[in-house]
């Protein structure tokens, strides 16, 4: 009997960690070496400093999938870059964007992506910006007079200021006279493009076609010194960005009559048509080799930035979580693959790719765990759609460290996502596919797809967290004794059509892009 009382005391005083989650080999592993020996720094390092944006059909993009195949190599991982598709293949190069009338000064902007090439001496020539129209035929018209020179074609913002700098400093009266000019100024800005019956994709060839020598554009990101910054759709002329300041700068010069002339190099290759890949990686199952737990990120980025939080952080969580699960679960029940999809952005061409080319992959799919909103800790995990998901992610959270769940609010059963990353190419093919989505970090403003997209903005806390919460759930999937459920829940009613909506159907991918 004492020797029972004694029991029930070291029982109830001993450390939590040796009665928790850490009791799990495995897991005390995965934690102790994502905390003491974690590799995110060195590999981010590696992938946005040292190799950069990783924009499709370009060298880079190429270089980051060799380099993450000889990484994987390293840790004794075995993986390969799976061709899908091709790319208009594209380099770019030195952007310089001068104001040289009625004074010198060097501009802060840069080349759009797939921009043709100038001349090393580069294009010089006078700006102008668009009029206001009642009509196509008086902007048909005014068509003509852009012969020549540079066109601004974005509209003039009112202020530079953020508004959360606004709400900090202003008086109300006063944030609210701004912002009701400011949304005046905008719906005017609209009208007058549909009055001139062009809009933002279309107008860059009508003024191309018109005799235009450039393209001038500011894609503010509410937020200081951020643009996002995207396409070309020239054909052979320069079309740059300009850094709000710089832009409206200009703007006000042409409005007032100065009559400011820009010198724009912008150099860059055209490289024909590229190879565009997947890098898959596996550890291979011991009992159940067909069936798997797939850890999901897209690779490739946009090119204003060096692509950190979009996806950077959501390709090294997935890496770091593969080193972990091989030095500590080298040997899973089920197959642990990872995915760094190709060419996301311009429409989840590589992950659509692959669940139509592997249905074999997808029908065997126990789970599988996408990141890619930035790089906060995770704190919103939906069961997609998928009726019984609370059943099984509830089991494999519950062995995550509470510190890190404890940030997480679940939604079951949720509904599926119609695109947005990768993991909805796998649920419209009705694998159980979950998105771990992060925490803001003032994302969509200051790094999604901006020129600020760079390693500076990772938080590598958080990421670290994210890599130990997706190396326990893989461990988990691949244990789980049952395999998922895949009965869907009935969808929520479309506010639009009173009827229930549709689960999402798988879409092909764009096989050859950019080449038109």
């Amino acid at each position: 009997m004492r020797k029972l009382q004694l029991l029930l005391l070291c029982l109830l005083i001993a450390p939590l960690s040796i009665l928790g989650q850490e009791e799990d080999p495995v897991i005390a592993g995965i934690i102790k070496e994502a905390n003491e020996n974690s590799q995110l720094e060195p590999l981010a390092h590696e992938l946005m400093d040292l190799i950069g944006p990783r924009l499709v059909g370009t060298p880079q993009m190429y270089a980051a999938h060799e380099w993450a195949v000889a990484k994987y190599g390293s840790w004794g991982i075995i993986a390969e870059n799976q061709q899908f598709g091709a790319w208009r293949g594209w380099e770019r190069g030195i952007t310089h964007i001068d104001m040289v009338h009625p004074r010198v000064q060097s501009l802060r902007g840069t080349q759009l992506a797939w921009n043709p090439s100038t001349s090393k001496e580069g294009v010089t020539a006078e700006l102008v910006v668009l009029p206001m129209v009642k009509d196509s035929l008086e902007f048909a018209k005014w068509l003509p007079s852009v012969k020549g020179k540079l066109v601004m074609i974005s509209m003039n913002q009112p202020t530079g200021r953020p508004d959360y700098n606004w709400e900090e400093f202003a008086t109300e009266k006063s944030f609210e006279k701004m912002k009701e000019a400011r949304d005046e100024q905008t719906r005017m800005w609209r009208e007058n493009f549909q009055n001139m019956g062009y809009n933002s994709r279309t107008l860059p060839k009508a003024l191309e076609d018109a005799g235009a020598v450039g393209i001038v554009t500011s894609n503010w990101s509410r937020g200081f010194g951020v643009n996002k910054i995207f396409g070309a759709r020239t054909k052979a002329i320069p079309t740059v960005d300009l850094e709000l300041e710089d832009y409206g700068m200009l703007y006000r010069m042409v409005a007032s009559g100065q009559k400011p002339q820009l010198n724009i190099v912008a150099l860059s290759k055209e490289l024909g048509e590229m190879p565009t890949f997947n890098t898959i990686g596996e550890i291979r199952g011991t009992e159940l080799p067909n069936e798997y737990v797939i850890l999901s990120a897209h690779f490739d980025s946009w090119d204003g930035g060096t692509g950190a939080t979009d996806n950077g952080t959501g390709t090294l969580v997935m890496m770091e979580a593969m080193r972990l699960l091989k030095k500590f679960y080298p040997n899973p029940k089920r197959t642990i693959l990872v995915g760094h999809w190709g060419s996301e952005e311009q429409g989840l061409n590589g992950s659509r790719a692959f669940v139509e080319d592997n249905p074999k992959v997808v029908e065997g799919t126990q789970a599988l765990f996408n990141q890619d909103n930035g790089t906060g800790r995770v704190v919103r995990i939906s069961g997609g759609g998928f009726l019984n998901s609370y059943d099984y992610l509830s089991r494999w959270l519950a062995a995550v460290p509470k510190e890190i769940t404890d940030e997480i609010e679940t939604t079951f059963p949720g509904s599926p996502a119609r695109g947005g990353s990768d993991y909805a190419s796998f649920q419209a093919m009705g694998a159980p596919a979950f998105s771990l989505s992060s925490l803001n970090w003032s994302y969509w403003n200051y790094t999604w797809h901006t020129n600020r997209d760079t390693y500076d903005k990772i938080v590598f806390d958080d990421v670290r967290n994210n890599a130990i919460l997706t190396a326990i759930l893989a461990y988990m999937a691949s244990e789980d004794p049952e395999r998922t459920s895949r009965e869907k829940a009935v969808l929520p009613l479309n506010p639009r059509t009173g009827e229930p909506r549709e689960w999402p159907t798988p879409r092909s991918p764009n096989r050859r892009g950019g080449m038109e």
